[in-house]
Parts: structure tokens; sequence; C-alpha cells
């Protein structure tokens, strides 16, 4: 008798994180073997790289990693003078971040292998299936903030 299909294989937040993880153990075996970087460093280096100087709290909402995590990948990455500290004029309790020259030159370095590795993983796609893909994904972000702005409104009540 065949096995039963497991529900777990049918629910899409699992199937995504799976896939998720599995793209993501790719990419950082080629950032780890060429520039020693550990997958939330090149977030946090990608974001910065992408957005400028950002407070850490601005870090934590963009890659949505824990904040201990974007702590340690600031640390490391300050530690290996790709990222420096400036104070935030705004909030005297809060500092900056951003890439130094050695930083930029390194994310400039980076992105052409991302892309590369882009373009491989989702081969196996058509144009239009990539562009739908990106769009997709895009809705789905969207349905999230709706989500957690409605559970926000929710614990306000509550409160």
């Amino acid at each position: 008798m065949p096995a039963a299909k497991s529900r777990l294989s049918d629910f899409l937040p699992y199937l995504m994180s799976v896939t998720t993880n599995a793209v993501s153990d790719v990419v950082a075996q080629q950032y780890q073997a060429r520039f020693g970087l550990k997958i939330p460093e090149w977030r946090v280096m990608a974001v910065l790289g992408d957005a400028g100087a950002l407070t850490q709290r601005r870090l934590v909402s963009s890659t949505r990693m824990d904040k201990v995590a974007v702590n340690r990948a600031c640390k490391a990455l300050e530690e290996r003078g790709l990222v420096r500290r400036s104070p935030n004029d705004r909030d005297g309790r809060s500092h900056h971040l951003e890439l130094t020259s050695a930083g930029q030159q390194m994310h400039g370095e980076i992105m052409p292998l991302a892309l590369d590795i882009e373009q491989r993983l989702f081969a196996a796609l058509t144009a239009q299936e990539r562009k739908d893909f990106k769009a997709t994904l895009a809705r789905i972000n969207e349905q999230v903030r709706v989500l957690e702005s409605a559970g926000a409104a929710d614990r306000d009540d509550q409160a």
C-alpha cells in the first residue's frame, strides 16, 4: 500500500521555507568561499548597498532577520572594515550603519556573482515565468504586511 501523502507537502509556507533555505544554501556556499561572508552578513551588505545608511532597527525590518543576527552581522562586518557606524542625529540612542569604501567594493564584486547565481537558479523558468514569480512574491509580501498590520491592531485593541 502506498504511503499516505503528507499534508505538510501541500502546506505552501513550509514549501516556501524549504525552498528559500535551499536557495540560501547555494548562494551562501558561493559567498562564503569567495568572500568569507555568512548569509546574515551578505544580507546586511546587500541592503546597505542598495539603500545606503540605515539604523540597525531598519536593517532588522528590511532583512526580516532577528535583531541578534543583524547585530552579529553588523559587528563582524565592522570588524572587517566593510561597515562603519555614525551617529544618528534624529535619535541619539541609535546610529547609522553604512558600507565603507572596502564594503562598496566588495558589494560591487558580489553583485555580478549574485546575478549569475540567480540566472542559474531560475534557468528552468521562462522570462515570463520569472516576471510572474516576482509579481507573485510581491503580492504575498504585501499580504504579509496586511496581516501584520491587522495583528498589531488586534494587539492594540486588547491592551
